[in-house]
């Protein structure tokens, strides 16, 4: 005998297969940071995002996008001659040495984006384990590391950029010179910022009960600094990550144009070009000028966009909390009155 039950028992919807929640199985595949913004946080968020992916992309398809090479300047034996206006062969013009401006800002962006990788990598981590041996050793070390961190936050980061580059190259080399020692020369700029932020929270942490707990069970130092201490103390760093990535950005153009730059040979620069179109936006010559100082601020933008954004929805302070969807607190009135009602 069957244990089905009667048709009349069963209910028409039992027997509907269940659609997929589409919305919610969407809703995973955006970040939690985007799902968490509303209003002006969320504009600023996906700006930001928008136009560092951009700044990324451009720079992967430079070799592609480019009509031209970074130091061409003839194509079949015919030069592109200086300070030609946009026209069909060069959409931007070419600046005072005949290059293709179109060309040299494209093919910057993967010097920006190479700096910016490197200086980063160079500073984040000395400063991530500089700062967390200081804060939970302390003694004369940790007094020593605050001095020098507080004596090299205390100089001019350009002027102590150029001190690097000078030391370090001579003040301009080629491809592979010129980004190490722009990158050396901005990382250590940063490296007291990172030390002074992964400190601040290792002094935090370490006084928290689990660590406390950790050492009474008899666990060693390094274990409890890179276990428990460190991974509770590198909050803030993506954060700080995005707002030195404009800083970097920033650092490389006035290097380049001081004149403590990459040779133009070498690779495209926009600090470069902007110093070498000064004379032409004082004879109306104004395209030579345009895209690299475009360029520069539109990654500047984006990226301090990008890390604002977060800092704010990181910030609980900050944060504003989405408006409860309509027909959301009618529904649950009405069940709180049946509840009382029963």
């Amino acid at each position: 005998m069957s244990d089905r039950p009667p048709a009349s028992d069963r209910s028409p919807a039992s027997d509907r297969p269940v659609a997929p929640d589409r919305p919610r199985r969407l809703a995973r595949l955006v970040p939690q940071r985007v799902r968490g913004s509303v209003g002006l946080q969320r504009a600023m968020l996906l700006t930001g995002a928008g136009m560092t992916a951009l700044l990324l992309l451009t720079a992967l398809l430079a070799p592609w996008l480019a009509p031209w090479g970074h130091a061409q300047l003839q194509d079949g034996g015919a030069l592109f001659g200086s300070q030609q206006p946009p026209g069909p062969g060069h959409p931007l013009g070419t600046t005072a040495g005949g290059y293709d401006v179109l060309a040299r800002t494209l093919w910057g962006s993967r010097t920006a984006v190479a700096v910016i990788g490197l200086s980063l990598l160079l500073s984040v981590l000395p400063g991530t384990l500089l700062g967390l041996a200081s804060g939970y050793l302390g003694g004369w070390a940790d007094r020593l590391l605050v001095g020098v961190a507080d004596a090299l936050y205390s100089f001019p980061s350009l002027l102590l950029a150029i001190v690097m580059s000078v030391v370090i190259s001579g003040g301009r080399s080629s491809l592979v010179g010129g980004l190490t020692a722009a990158a050396c020369s901005i990382a250590l700029v940063f490296v007291p910022q990172y030390f002074r932020a992964v400190r601040a929270e290792v002094l935090r942490v370490k006084a928290e009960p689990f660590v406390e707990a950790a050492r009474v069970i008899g666990t060693g130092h390094l274990r409890i600094m890179f276990r428990h201490v460190l991974r509770n103390s590198v909050r803030s760093l993506p954060l700080l990550l995005t707002l030195n990535a404009a800083e970097s950005v920033l650092t490389l153009a006035g290097l380049g144009f001081l004149g403590f730059g990459i040779e133009p040979n070498s690779a495209a620069e926009w600090g470069y070009d902007l110093n070498r179109s000064v004379s032409d936006v004082t004879s109306g010559i104004w395209w030579t000028a345009l895209a690299p100082g475009t360029a520069t601020v539109l990654t500047v933008l984006g990226v301090t966009l990008l890390g604002e954004s977060l800092n704010d929805l990181a910030d609980p302070r900050l944060r504003r909390r989405r408006a409860p969807a309509a027909g959301a607190a009618p529904a649950a009135t009405t069940a709180a009155k049946e509840r009382t009602r029963a």
